[in-house]
């Protein structure tokens, strides 16, 4: 004889039954729920991204939205035949590169530190590094301290000040701490010093967190402009930033002598200039973010989970 299989109580396949439909539910609301929230997101962008083709007076009457009204690309010929501004785009490609690379070297070395629970004054170093992540000494010690110490008008006062952010360390600190301990004292009977265990076991084994980091340090040091705002008086060392600002708050006219120079009426650029640097100015972190999301979500994830 052929045993059958035993019959499901009907609660139970009541009760499956609306769990499929609530999850169903909860998909369809959570779908949407996002695509709202990404054309909330992009609809600045996509707009920018419109105007910076669209016509002066299009843009001045308010009927660009989507889609470019009035095409135009020369506002982008006179701002690429700009020399200052490509000598500002070259102070921010220099000042992320230089910033970034020194910020994780502090960071990595400082929170893989950290993370030996047997270091002593460990927990004096950690309370260092939160303090200042409440209290700093504000805008006008911080310049008599730049100006102090001869950095003022050089790459150093942006690099240097923000070094190390707080909350990149304690991230890397937590993840270090989830490493296994065994793959370490194992380098240990193979010889490896601690130099050789953090650059040969350690940062290899990082990859997530290491590339989130970089892209966190990378978008700020991309993206600031008010430290060169207070330490930099000479135009030629400005970031791109600092050089869209003062478009905005138009105390910039030397994109307007670029446009005279190609040929453009100043009355044209004047209009959408700045959404055509706008766009060219975060060109680079558009191209350079693909390539490091995957290791976005693990690397927040792994350093944030202690288990």
């Amino acid at each position: 004889m052929i045993a059958k299989e035993p019959t499901k109580p009907a609660g139970d396949r009541r009760r499956k039954t609306k769990e499929s439909t609530g999850r169903r539910v909860f998909g369809v609301v959570n779908a949407t729920a996002l695509v709202l929230l990404c054309v909330v997101m992009l609809y600045p962008f996509i707009t920018v991204l419109a105007q910076s083709f669209s016509s002066a007076g299009a843009i001045k009457a308010g009927q660009v939205s989507f889609w470019p009204v009035g095409f135009n690309i020369d506002t982008y010929k006179a701002v690429m035949s700009n020399g200052t501004f490509w000598r500002n785009y070259g102070n921010t490609v220099l000042y992320t590169t230089v910033g970034t690379t020194i910020a994780m070297v502090l960071t990595t070395t400082y929170a893989y530190v950290l993370s030996k629970k047997h270091l002593k004054g460990r927990n004096a170093l950690i309370g260092i590094a939160v303090f200042t992540m409440f209290f700093n000494g504000g805008i006008v010690p911080n310049y008599v301290l730049i100006s102090a110490l001869g950095m003022k008008n050089t790459m150093w006062a942006i690099v240097l000040p923000g070094a190390i952010s707080v909350f990149n360390l304690l991230v890397m600190k937590s993840f270090f701490e989830n490493l296994p301990k065994e793959l370490e004292e194992a380098a240990m009977i193979d010889g490896l010093n601690w130099y050789g265990i953090f650059a040969r076991i350690v940062l290899p084994l990082s990859k997530a967190v290491v590339a989130t980091m970089v892209l966190f340090y990378s978008v700020v040091f991309w993206n600031d402009w008010f430290a060169a705002f207070l330490y930099l008086d000479k135009s030629e060392l400005f970031p791109i930033t600092l050089f869209i600002r003062n478009l905005i708050a138009g105390a910039s006219t030397s994109a307007s002598e670029g446009a005279a120079a190609a040929g453009t009426t100043t009355a044209l650029v004047s209009s959408n200039i700045q959404a055509v640097t706008m766009i060219l100015t975060v060109i680079p972190i558009l191209c350079v973010y693909p390539f490091v999301q995957r290791y976005f979500v693990s690397g927040i994830m792994l350093g944030s989970v202690k288990g």
